[in-house]
């Protein structure tokens, strides 16, 4: 079994594919880029402010498939910028107090929309 998620808590998918995926007692959840819902804009700032947005996106997406941060298991980070780790690092450690989930980050070389940061995540049901 297989269920498209989908919730205005999230900015809307701007290519062929779901915010996020139901299936097998998970929720994979697409790669959340610092777009405000309300606008469909990127928010102003730097890397701080858009991993911030970025993680509420990804919490407004959990929220609609019934989960929550809190059953993330594993989460990717994409950096534009190496660099801004310690800082993205500040912002994600406040979303993620116990039991944090398993994580990579990995600098790319170029994200959606030129923004610093791009966050996916799975998490169960």
């Amino acid at each position: 079994m297989r269920e498209v998620i989908s919730t205005n808590d999230a900015p809307k998918a701007i290519g062929p594919y779901s915010q996020a995926i139901r299936a097998n007692g998970f929720i994979f959840v697409s790669g959340q880029t610092p777009m405000d819902p309300a606008t469909q804009q990127m928010v102003e700032g730097g890397v701080a402010e858009q991993t911030e947005r970025a993680l509420k996106n990804i919490e407004g997406v959990l929220k609609a498939a019934g989960s929550s941060m809190e059953k993330i298991v594993r989460c990717g980070v994409f950096l534009k910028d190496m660099n801004d780790f310690v800082a993205m690092n500040e912002v994600y450690a406040r979303f993620f107090r116990n039991a944090p989930p398993s994580r990579s980050t990995i600098e790319a070389a170029r994200l959606p929309k030129d923004c610093r940061v791009e966050i996916d995540a799975i998490a169960l049901e």
